[in-house]
């Protein structure tokens, strides 16, 4: 037998020829978990650092392990027969001709206090399960980490998933060069671009491309470490256009490793091979879904032609063990993602098998029966459950819009879904969107009938929400014709219900107060309740903005008590704003900040700016009727983002103008220009979250006088906006998981975001973090209020 001195031992760990990067949470729970248990695997996709994790958990741990740490590459052992072999021979064992090496194997660890790493298992699944349940019943003081694209499924394996590095967080904003060299991808990124390249840094010029690049390959290492070359002969912008073509740019990696890790293409066809035929196809289909997909989409796409319905659950089942699906938990429920580059892999397979016309006419087909549910349902008491599951589904919402306006045979379906969504293109900054998809359909369906009609009023409506006026009047006035024209008694009601908000946009109070009633009556005779609470709510606002107080007040209650028979919160929302408005006018400014406050904590939920800006202008305007002008200040600070993203100040309530332009006039002569744009600058500063916290007077900070964090408090913190928000929940007592229900991210991403707060506050544990924000809580101070103001005067 070999010497077994703990030096030579130690050597059967390769050493590390480049810098380790992230991975903290990762190895504090590896650690964690192989105290407790005697197998643990670590499975996950191909090039997601698996083996380079393993080996470092391996290094990290081995004065734990007095009797030696060894690691076995099994990557190119195709002969299973070979096994005990290869194990044998990593471990420096001189064996007998006549004994096998099992025996050898067994005998030599029956009393060794060592670990064993076992690296890539997935190919010899079954031999390497066998081996690793016989050596540990064999050799008690023994502990394995096996790594695999799937568990190796014995008693006692504790199985750890693997995933890609974590990534800014999608639609962030606000990311200094600094900031995002923090985040793992980015920095696994710059520090093998720099091996390369030593000038490279992440600049203020080059940030997005950077993290564009990182997102694209997903933060799989192995993928960032293969683009990274590239920088030698290409910039950063190029190497970003040529993504697209990621197998046939992803080449030229170490020669020192398995052929498959060189390239990419190798990397994820090792990947299908491991596959049976049925996971192969139902991978192909799949790959057809953009964003992810639950199992009902997955049976209703993928099955047929060699799939059965029923067979569809245990081919997902497969898929995930093997690590090509990563399962995640959203709100809507469990869904599954191919990771782009294994999705792109199996385009590229669909489209070389003559199905993908036929696949991608399926997925319209699922999800344009997905927004005709929704439609019916939107008026309801399971609202918010269907704008979430419409949420997560967006980028499959695109590619089932986008397959239907590719040629013109499939454009009426696709006219119909975009305007079957209209509900969903109003919050979440999608009413751009919406309208351009409308557009394209209304250009190529262009027959006059019911589609037509109830797409015009739908691209009308965005269009008042936009502020164009005059495109959306023209739309508005031919949906009307054919209406008439064609005896379509809903249509005529809702494009005249449109017709009255531009009349009203434009000020013309008496002629909307007409339109209204015409389309309430219509609305009323279609039994159409959703109409008739819409255009209820509208008439209250006209009727307020009249001066007719009475009838703003019981249309707008009328529009609540028809809200509550039918358990519906969204339209309630607005007829509460609409009521806190009229509250205002009459004079009872905490009967009205109430009402608005109502009405704000469900407009949050679904993101609905232009609802959130109406609110926060009432607030604000009875903040400064109050004499609180600092508290003015600051809502109108936050007022500024919140318009931003609506689209367009008021919008569909520019009638409302001039009480928030007195608001504005009013706040700024009691404040003093400076004080003034200092509070405007600190609630424009504000968070999402830190805003609706603000507003709604909740939470630590949150109260009238509650102004911005000391010079000190905000100068010092190292946190992004995010990471600040996140530690807030921290301190709350929030687990993972129930900061990533609240904020609808991933709880990996969540995890992340708590490992970097960890790691730039030079903290160990949750519970420093909730000290931290406390004491910033306590460094606060106080904002400035003045005198009380009057009422404007109400028109009429």
């Amino acid at each position: 037998m070999a010497t077994n001195t703990s030096k030579r031992h130690i050597r059967g760990l390769p050493a590390e020829m480049t810098s380790f990067v992230g991975r903290r949470q990762e190895l504090a729970e590896v650690r964690s978990v192989l105290s407790r248990s005697r197998l643990v695997t670590l499975v996950g996709v191909g090039g997601v650092g698996k083996t380079r994790l393993a080996f470092r958990i391996a290094a990290d741990v081995r004065r734990a392990f007095p009797d030696g740490v060894w690691a076995v590459e099994l990557a190119t052992l195709s002969i299973p027969e070979l096994l005990a072999q290869t194990v044998a021979e990593a471990l420096e064992l001189q064996e007998r001709p006549d004994r096998p090496s099992m025996e050898t194997l067994t005998e030599y660890l029956r009393d060794k206090n060592a670990l064993l790493v076992l690296d890539n298992c997935e190919h010899l699944l079954h031999d390497c399960a066998l081996m690793a349940e016989r050596l540990l019943v064999s050799a008690p003081k023994l502990r394995i980490i096996a790594t695999s694209r799937q568990a190796l499924g014995i008693a006692g394996e504790q199985t750890l998933v693997v995933l890609p590095l974590p990534l800014p967080d999608e639609g962030t904003t606000g990311f200094t060069a600094d900031s995002l060299a923090q985040v793992d991808a980015v920095r696994l990124f710059v520090e093998r671009a720099q091996a390369v390249l030593p000038t490279f840094s992440v600049t203020e010029a080059n940030r997005e491309t950077v993290v564009r690049i990182c997102r694209r390959l997903d933060g799989i290492p192995l993928a960032i470490e293969l683009a990274a070359v590239r920088l030698r002969a290409l910039s950063a912008e190029q190497l970003l256009k040529r993504l697209d073509d990621r197998f046939r740019l992803l080449t030229g990696g170490s020669r020192a490793v398995p052929y498959r890790h060189q390239t990419l293409r190798a990397l994820v066809d090792w990947s299908f091979e491991l596959c049976t035929e049925p996971e192969r196809l139902l991978w192909t289909r799949a790959s057809v879904f953009r964003g992810g997909l639950d199992l009902e989409a997955a049976e209703a796409v993928c099955s047929g032609d060699g799939i059965a319905r029923e067979e569809v659950l245990d081919l997902v089942i497969g898929l995930v063990e093997k690590s090509v699906l990563v399962r995640e938990e959203h709100p809507p429920g469990v869904r599954y993602r191919l990771l782009e580059t294994i999705r792109r892999y199996g385009g590229d397979r669909l489209a070389g098998s003559g199905e993908e016309e036929t696949l991608r006419r399926r997925h319209r087909d699922h999800y344009s029966g997905l927004a005709r549910a929704a439609r019916a349902e939107l008026f309801g008491d399971s609202q918010v459950e269907w704008f979430m599951r419409l949420w997560v589904e967006h980028p499959n919402l695109r590619a089932a819009l986008t397959f239907s306006f590719e040629g013109q045979a499939e454009a009426p379906a696709g006219l119909e879904m975009a305007t079957d969504l209209l509900y969903y293109w109003m919050p979440r900054y999608r009413v751009r969107e919406g309208r351009q998809w409308l557009r394209q359909g209304l250009a190529a369906v262009t027959e006059p009938g019911e589609l037509r009609a109830r797409a015009l009023y739908s691209c009308g409506w965005l269009g008042i929400h936009q502020g164009e006026i005059a495109e959306a009047v023209a739309m508005l006035e031919e949906s009307r014709d054919l209406g008439k024209k064609l005896g379509l008694d809903s249509v005529l009601a809702y494009a005249t219900l449109f017709l009255g908000m531009t009349a009203m946009y434009r000020g013309d109070v008496d002629s909307a107060i007409k339109l209204y009633e015409e389309a309430l009556a219509g609305h009323r005779a279609t039994g159409d309740d959703m109409g008739v609470v819409l255009t209820l709510t509208r008439l209250s606002f006209a009727y307020s903005y009249q001066g007719d107080s009475e009838g703003a007040i019981s249309t707008g209650w009328e529009s609540v008590r028809l809200c509550d028979v039918h358990k519906e919160s969204w339209h309630r929302a607005y007829a509460m704003m609409a009521l806190g408005v009229e509250i205002w006018r009459q004079g009872d400014m905490e009967r009205a900040a109430d009402l608005e406050k109502e009405s704000m904590r469900f407009n949050s939920l679904l993101n609905d700016w232009p609802g959130l800006g109406v609110n926060l202008e009432v607030l604000a305007w009875a903040a400064t009727c109050q004499g609180e002008y600092g508290r003015a200040a600051r809502l109108l600070g936050i007022l500024r983002n919140t318009w931003r993203r609506a689209g367009a100040p008021l919008s569909e309530f520019g009638h409302l103008i001039e009480y928030s332009e007195e608001c504005i006039s009013r706040t700024r002569e009691a404040l003093g220009v400076s004080a003034y744009d200092d509070a405007l600058k600190y609630g424009a500063g504000l968070s999402s979250e830190e805003a609706l916290a603000y507003a709604l007077q909740e939470g630590p900070s949150a109260g009238p006088s509650a102004g911005p964090p000391s010079g000190r408090a905000a100068r010092t913190s190292p946190l992004t906006r995010r990471e600040r928000q996140i530690a807030g929940l921290v301190a709350q007592g929030m687990s993972n998981k129930e900061i990533a229900t609240a904020l609808v991210i991933a709880q990996r991403t969540a995890e992340g975001h708590i490992e970097h707060i960890l790691g730039k506050l030079g903290f160990h544990s949750r519970a420093q973090i909730a000290v931290w924000v406390a004491e910033r809580a306590r460094d606060a101070e106080s904002g400035v209020t003045g005198e009380a103001g009057t009422v404007p005067r109400p028109r009429g």
